[in-house]
């Protein structure tokens, strides 16, 4: 059976932006390793190793420099992380323009 495309969404229109709750951090995939894992420069200063969960390994497809939330391990969270969710280029925007990725300036990929 074919899957439906339905766009929820409108390009310009921003309805909720996820923010960070506990122990998530802000961060730019660098470089993708494959098999769902890839290196991530995290806004806390640490570069993880960070791999995309199970639950979402189907839905969410994930590129070099685009900005994601990481919730680092409980056992090794200075080394490794999941992706919990990939930001889009509107939502980018609302959160630069409001202020929570000021650490972000200085990087180059931008």
């Amino acid at each position: 059976m074919a899957q439906r495309f339905h766009r929820d969404e409108e390009e310009g229109e921003i309805t909720r932006v996820r923010l960070p709750h506990d122990r998530e951090v802000f961060g730019i995939v660098q470089q993708r390793f494959g098999g769902s894992r890839m290196k991530v420069l995290c806004l806390d200063g640490k570069t993880r190793t960070c791999r995309i969960p199970g639950r979402l390994k189907r839905t969410l497809w994930v590129r070099e420099s685009n900005i994601v939330l990481v919730e680092p391990w409980e056992l090794s969270g200075e080394e490794k992380g999941d992706i919990v969710y990939k930001y889009k280029n509107n939502q980018v925007d609302f959160l630069r323009k409001h202020g929570h990725l000021k650490k972000l300036e200085n990087v180059d990929e931008f």
